[in-house]
């Protein structure tokens, strides 16, 4: 898995690594049981700090996206719901939009439950 960051955006970069690995889970290109690369890779890959990494994954973690094991790394669960997770990517997704809009949590929150009562 190949990881980027911009270190000028305004996302914090442990963010932006799980965020990528949110989406590889949401797109298939990361599948359950698979062993994600270790945080001292990454690390040095991306040229940031190791404990950098190692919150994302605490992050995904969190989640309950990913375990993570002594000796194994981090290892993506095999019994998370990736509709879920597609589902959670979009609602970020809105959020981000919905901030750079302008629009109030609650307007956002209003329209969703408009949008679910259907039509």
């Amino acid at each position: 898995m190949l990881f980027r960051v911009d270190p000028s955006s305004g996302v914090g970069l442990a963010d932006q690594i799980a965020a990528q690995v949110r989406h590889a889970l949401a797109a298939g290109e990361v599948t359950a049981g698979e062993q994600l690369p270790p945080a001292r890779q990454v690390a040095a890959g991306l040229d940031v700090n190791m404990h950098t990494v190692l919150r994302a994954y605490q992050t995904l973690r969190a989640e309950g996206l990913i375990e993570l094991r002594r000796g194994r790394g981090a290892v993506v669960r095999s019994d998370m719901n990736l509709a879920a997770l597609s589902l959670d990517g979009q609602i970020r997704d809105l959020a981000s939009a919905a901030t750079l809009l302008g629009i109030s949590a609650n307007d956002v929150a209003d329209a969703v439950r408009t949008a679910m009562a259907g039509p």
